[in-house]
C-alpha cells in the first residue's frame, strides 16, 4: 500500500517551487493547508529547515524558511492525525541533546505524530555561523543520527560517546510518545543513500527522476542486505508537480494534468518500481485552488493508486 502526503507551501518559499500567491501567505493558510490535509487522508505534512540564508543564495531560496519545531507545533495543535515531517532537519547545525529536546517535545505534543526527516545540508554560510563543521558535515550527520537514537530514545537520563558528543547524567523530559521515533534519511547522492540504507527507517530521496530511483532502490536493498539489516524501509520519491483535471492554464511542462484515472496509471509506476511513499506536490493560484486539488487527489485519484493516508 503505498502512503502520500506533502510539503507544505508558504513555510518554504525557494523560487524552485513557491507559487507567487504563496509571498502573501502567512499562519492561516498554513492552517487551512494542514486541516485539509488531515481530513483528506494525507499521511504527512512537512517542513523544510533554514537558519539563514546568505545574500548570495538570497534571490534563488528567498529568506522565507519558517522553524520547523516551532511550524509543526503550531500545525499539530489544530491538527488531529496525520504526521509531522521534518523534510528535511539539518541536525548537524545543533547539538542533538538540543534537537532531541525539541523534537521529543514535538511528539509528546502530538501525540506522537512526529517523522525525523534528516539531512546533511548544502549551506556553508549557515554553518559557519553556527560553528558547526561543513567540510566534515557527513560524518557530522552520522554521529548526530546514532547521537539522536539514543537521546530521543525510551531512557529519560541517556548515555551517548562519540568523536563530536559526548553525554551522560542528564535528564530530559517529555519522552516521545512513540517507542522508536522515525528517523527518515533525505538525500541522494551515493553517500546519502548508503545512510539512509545503514542508519534510516525511511529514505527521502532529493530530485531523483524516475528512470533514476529503481537503480536507487536496488542499492539501498543491497546495503542493508550486505549490513544485515533486516528491519523495513520506508522508499520515498517526490511525484512531479500535479493539476487533477483540466487546468485552463499553463502549469508547466512537467506537471502531470487530466482526469484521476490518467494521473493514477502514471503514478502507479513508483508503486511498482518499490516505493513505499509518494510526496505529492500541486500547481495553484491561490490557497483555495490548492486545497481543491488536495480534496480532488485524495477522493479521486488515490483510490485507484491503492494509496492510504
Amino acid at each position: 500500500m503505498v502512503v502520500y502526503g506533502m510539503q507544505l507551501p508558504v513555510q518554504s518559499q525557494s523560487t524552485v517551487f513557491a507559487e507567487c500567491w504563496e509571498a502573501a501567505a502567512g499562519p492561516d493558510d498554513l492552517l487551512a493547508i494542514a486541516r485539509t490535509a488531515d481530513r483528506a487522508g494525507f499521511a504527512y505534512i512537512a517542513v523544510c529547515d533554514h537558519v539563514a540564508i546568505p545574500q548570495r543564495l538570497a534571490g534563488a531560496m528567498s529568506t522565507v524558511w519558517y522553524d520547523p519545531v516551532a511550524t509543526l507545533s503550531f500545525l499539530a495543535a489544530a491538527t488531529e492525525r496525520v504526521r509531522l515531517l521534518s523534510h528535511v532537519a539539518v541536525v548537524g547545525l545543533r547539538h542533538p541533546l538540543v534537537t532531541a529536546k525539541q523534537y521529543a517535545t514535538l511528539d509528546h505534543l502530538s501525540g506522537g505524530r512526529l517523522v525525523l526527516g534528516v539531512g546533511a545540508g548544502h549551506v556553508r554560510e549557515e554553518f559557519e555561523a553556527l560553528g558547526a563543521d561543513f567540510a566534515s558535515r557527513g560524518a557530522l550527520l552520522d554521529e548526530t543520527i546514532d547521537a539522536l537514537r539514543v537521546a530521543l530514545g525510551p531512557e529519560e537520563f541517556p548515555s551517548f560517546a562519540g568523536k563530536r558528543f559526548a553525554f551522560e547524567g542528564l535528564g530530559q523530559r517529555p519522552r516521545p510518545v512513540q517507542a522508536r521515533v522515525p528517523v527518515w534519511v533525505g538525500g541522494s547522492s551515493p553517500a546519502a543513500v548508503r545512510r539512509a540504507a545503514l542508519k534510516g527507517d525511511g529514505w527521502l530521496p532529493q530530485g531523483d527522476p524516475r528512470d533514476r530511483l529503481p537503480r536507487q532502490i536496488a542499492r539501498l536493498r543491497t546495503l542493508r542486505e550486505k549490513a544485515g539489516v533486516e528491519d523495513p524501509l520506508v522508499v520515498g520519491a517526490i511525484t512531479e508537480p500535479l493539476y487533477v483535471g483540466r487546468a485552463g492554464w499553463d502549469t508547466g511542462r512537467r506537471t502531470l494534468t487530466g482526469e484521476p484515472e490518467v494521473l493514477a496509471e502514471s503514478l502507479r509506476e513508483y508503486g511498482a518500481m518499490g516505493v513505499d511513499q509518494i510526496q505529492v506536490r500541486f500547481r495553484s493560484r491561490s490557497r483555495s485552488e490548492l486545497t481543491d486539488q488536495m480534496a480532488a487527489f485524495a477522493a479521486e485519484v488515490a483510490p485507484r493508486l491503492g494509496c492510504e493516508g
